[in-house]
């Protein structure tokens, strides 16, 4: 590994004040961000990408980010565009006072070079220097962002896209990057220590009396039972509108971020969900819009009018506006306590219509994994894969006593309930479309362009429980975390395993897997989608096949970054025959 120092501390010292004056001058958006850029920038072929991550400030709306991170910078950080079957050679600098990283968020690269701190690497020290390089062995949509402390919440993360070697099999006129993100002026340290107090510090929308008599809310006797088990239906997000701006492009909807387009054309948008905490609702109200990638891998195009994009997924889609107009684009928060307008036009200066905010959800039986249909995890296969990796669910109450329920659970104070009956969610329109008039894109809409490359059954399956005590803002899988000395999830290279996550929360986990594509367990065989993040419902269960073609180690974990903190991640482990985990 090629780690040099760039600088030395005496060189850092004398350049400071010039190195500060550049940051403030800097320009406030990299060119793909700002509003009318034609194109996503030009593909990088051969020769390094340097990269410089350093200390910076930002302000969104009148308020101010003091202690921001800015890769070359700008906030978001620069396009990064590569071409298939090339080699990246990137070049990362670190000016910061803390260790630094980059994690390709979604690119299968060597294990050593996927950038987690202490597992496939050492981390980038200050005044060092580390090279990435890898093959480019996909295209498609992709970002990259820190592993390092909360790096990622205060701005380090932008845009990849590997152009394919041959012509792009999606066809459209223009394109335009839209990276949804959270902005807040509060540190994420500071936020997290707030959760910690009090689970719903950020949650301004709980049912009050007003909504009772009005029939907004859950009628009295619904909220007495919740109040039973000390559960709230508004407990939606953890971190809310409350403190976020919410940002396309960096920018918020007074900036007005504006794509153009020439009314006819086909526009393809290649939008990342980069925030740290929030589920977004997307649509251009008066456009369709079709689905044509997952995650960077191609689908079987599919026409809807909105979805909801969780953190870290990403989804390419085509519209054709044929009028001369401005259409909104919408990215509205999960729990609706905010959005983000930006725009779509024919000419710079115009601005889309923005919407009143929709009634915030409200979470039911069925989101605390109350469905009495089973545990009916799949297909026949070489195992009995009808039924879960251990004994059913069904019937159980969430008595923490029982523990024959999930018996690979460390059970105690980190875990607080178990999902007595999960409900396969895949087909569930997302939590808050439940019962909206247009179309909402499910997972069970999605197929594979492709045939899946791995027709093989799974030999065996693997039961992962999304695990947590809400009120104490503890969180976990199947109760245990790194920092708690939880063993690696073990596989075998090249070994298919079904892998069952059942989500034993309220809230809905964009669950990640480095290093690999898994198919999601959705229609018949063969052209399953393939992803590497999936949102798993609250209370519900998802079931994906994965061939554990990676040597090495990988991290294995929750999107949400402050779960993820909290404790909801593990290390899955790919071992060859006869090397131990």
């Amino acid at each position: 590994m090629d780690r040099s120092p760039t600088l030395d501390r005496r060189a850092l010292l004398r350049t400071g004040g010039s190195l500060a004056a550049s940051f403030a001058l800097a320009p406030l958006f990299p060119a793909w961000a700002q509003s009318g850029t034609p194109g996503a920038g030009a593909s990088i072929i051969g020769g390094t990408t340097r990269l410089e991550i350093a200390p910076g400030h930002s302000s969104v709306g009148g308020r101010s980010l003091h202690h921001a991170v800015t890769v070359n910078g700008t906030i978001p950080g620069p396009l990064i565009r590569l071409k298939e079957r090339q080699t990246a050679r990137i070049a990362v600098s670190n000016r910061l006072a803390e260790q630094t990283s980059i994690h390709w968020h979604g690119v299968l690269v060597p294990f050593q070079m996927d950038g987690v701190p202490g597992l496939s690497f050492p981390g980038i020290d200050p005044l060092e220097t580390f090279t990435y390089e890898f093959p480019l062995i996909q295209s498609g949509t992709y970002w990259y962002h820190s592993h390092s402390g909360m790096q990622e919440a205060v701005g380090l993360y932008g845009p990849l896209i590997i152009d394919p070697a041959g012509p792009d099999p999606i066809v459209a006129d223009r394109e335009h990057v839209l990276m949804l993100a959270d902005w807040s002026p509060m540190h994420p340290h500071e936020q997290l220590r707030r959760l910690k107090v009090q689970a719903g510090y950020f949650n301004r929308q709980r049912q009050d009396i007003a909504g009772l008599l009005a029939r907004h809310d859950q009628p009295l006797k619904e909220r007495l039972e919740w109040a039973k088990m000390r559960m709230d239906p508004t407990d939606i997000s953890d971190v809310t509108g409350f403190t976020y701006s919410f940002l396309i492009n960096g920018q918020d909807t007074q900036a007005n971020w504006t794509g153009l387009f020439k009314p006819g054309e086909r526009v393809r948008l290649r939008i990342i969900n980069a925030s740290a905490m929030t589920n977004f609702n997307f649509r251009i109200p008066g456009l369709a819009l079709t689905i044509v990638a997952a995650d960077g891998n191609l689908v079987q195009p599919v026409e809807t009018d909105e979805l909801q994009i969780a953190i870290a997924e990403t989804y390419d889609i085509i519209v054709t506006p044929t009028q001369d107009k401005a259409f909104g684009v919408i990215a509205e928060a999960l729990d609706r306590s905010g959005q983000v307008r930006g725009t779509l036009a024919p000419r710079m200066g115009m601005a889309g219509e923005v919407p009143p905010l929709r009634k915030r959800p409200l979470l039911t039986m069925r989101d605390m994994g109350m469905d009495m249909s089973g545990m009916d995890m799949g297909q026949n296969g070489e195992i009995d894969l009808s039924k879960p990796a251990s004994n059913s669910m069904a019937g159980h109450s969430m008595n923490m006593r029982d523990k024959s329920v999930a018996p690979q659970v460390r059970y105690g104070p980190q875990v607080a309930t178990i999902s007595p009956s999960p409900a396969d969610r895949l087909a569930d329109k997302p939590t808050g479309l439940e019962g909206v008039e247009h179309r909402v894109l499910t997972y069970a809409d999605l197929r594979s362009l492709a045939p899946n490359p791995d027709p093989r059954k799974p030999s065996r399956q693997v039961d992962v429980h999304l695990t947590a005590n809400m009120e104490r803002y503890m969180w976990s899988i199947d109760g245990e975390t790194i920092s708690g000395g939880a063993a690696p999830i073990p596989f075998r290279e090249n070994e298919r395993v079904r892998v069952n996550l059942i989500n034993d929360t309220m809230m809905p986990h964009p669950i990640h897997l480095h290093g690999h594509f898994f198919e999601l367990v959705s229609g018949e065989p063969g052209h399953r989608v393939r992803k590497h993040t999936v949102n798993v419902l609250p209370g519900g269960k998802v079931a994906f096949d994965l061939t554990a073609d990676a040597p090495g180690d990988w991290a294995f974990h929750c999107h949400m970054l402050m779960h993820m903190h909290a404790g909801m991640m593990r290390v899955v482990t790919v071992r060859r025959d006869g090397e131990n985990a």
